[in-house]
């Protein structure tokens, strides 16, 4: 009974903080078409107050997850995560969809466990909870690895844009019209950022951060070296990008090369959880006694442990650095 209160509970502060977002985004639609419309300044007035009070009422009751993530200081490093995945996600909706996965996944394995195991339906609620992140890091692994095989050729076309005549800055803003997504984005920005008056060093390591690749790095290190010392710009980065290109090719050699290890690391992973799940449909007895005798439960906790802990380690041995 306490768990279905609790999941009401739940569920009503979801709701209120889905009516929320949505009033706040209403509130921003009526306060851009006061200024297109020109209104009053009293209406306009009237607008801030909404927005202030809007604004207040949600970091009072929708932002208890946002609380939880300062006081652990997660909340930075899940907004820089979310930003470099490209998703327009605030933390607390990434929290508050986590939890709602995790309540997810103990409700269906409540319904579907036989009763004898029921009391371990917190084990898949959550491993349900750790979707949204898992997720959020695949899209954020696709974004960076698509911006990293942009890049090479983007610095080409800055240096050969710069043997035409143009500006470096001027450069980084062509690139948003002639590049895809995420590379023409981070570009955009940048150029926007010194635009607007922010110092081309500090726009450019701004850069740096958003999106953590060498190859960056290596790309701000040497704009900034060759801004203090001087020197011909557009050859560095001719050669830096086949630098990287030249990365790009003994990296493809190494993951052909290293396949054979990360096959055999993930069917020595999947091997005990297929034989675990074929003998609890086949002989649930034999299974019974992990979860419901104690020394059963110490040898399925040390079991789980040994194996992930084998499958890191097979993973550290088959990854190379290049």
């Amino acid at each position: 009974m306490f768990i279905l209160i609790a999941i009401g509970v739940w569920v009503a502060a979801l709701s209120i903080w889905w009516v929320c977002s949505n009033a706040f985004r209403h509130s921003d639609l009526d306060r851009l078409k006061s200024r297109l419309l020109g209104t009053s300044k009293t209406k306009k007035t009237k607008a801030a107050a909404q927005h202030a009070s809007l604004i207040q009422a949600e970091e009072s009751g929708g932002l208890l997850a946002t609380r939880f993530l300062k006081r652990y200081r997660l909340q930075s490093k899940f907004q820089e995560m979310l930003e470099q995945a490209g998703l327009k996600w605030s933390t607390h909706r990434l929290v508050n969809t986590c939890l709602l996965a995790c309540v997810a996944g103990w409700a269906v394995a409540w319904v579907l466990l036989p009763a004898t195991v029921q009391r371990y339906a917190y084990v898949p609620a959550l491993l349900a909870g750790t979707f949204p992140l898992l997720y959020v890091m695949r899209k954020r692994t696709a974004r960076l690895r698509r911006f990293e095989e942009l890049f090479p050729e983007s610095l080409e076309f800055v240096a050969r844009s710069m043997r035409a005549g143009h500006a470096f800055s001027v450069s980084l803003e062509m690139i948003h019209r002639e590049f895809q997504e995420p590379l023409a984005g981070e570009f955009r920005r940048t150029f926007e950022e010194h635009n607007l008056g922010l110092p081309l060093d500090m726009a450019l390591q701004k850069l740096a951060k958003r999106v953590p690749s060498l190859d960056v790095h290596f790309f701000v290190s040497a704009v900034l070296l060759q801004k203090r010392t001087g020197g011909n710009l557009a050859e560095i980065l001719d050669k830096l990008a086949y630098v990287i290109r030249e990365r790009f090719k003994l990296r493809g050699k190494i993951r052909a090369i290293s396949a054979h290890g990360r096959m055999t690391g993930t069917a020595l992973t999947c091997i005990p959880l297929a034989v675990a799940v074929i003998m609890f449909y086949t002989n649930p007895d034999y299974i019974k006694f992990f979860f419901l005798d104690d020394v059963g439960n110490i040898m399925l906790v040390s079991a789980i442990v040994l194996q992930m802990l084998g499958y890191m380690i097979i993973r550290q041995i088959v990854k190379i650095e290049v």
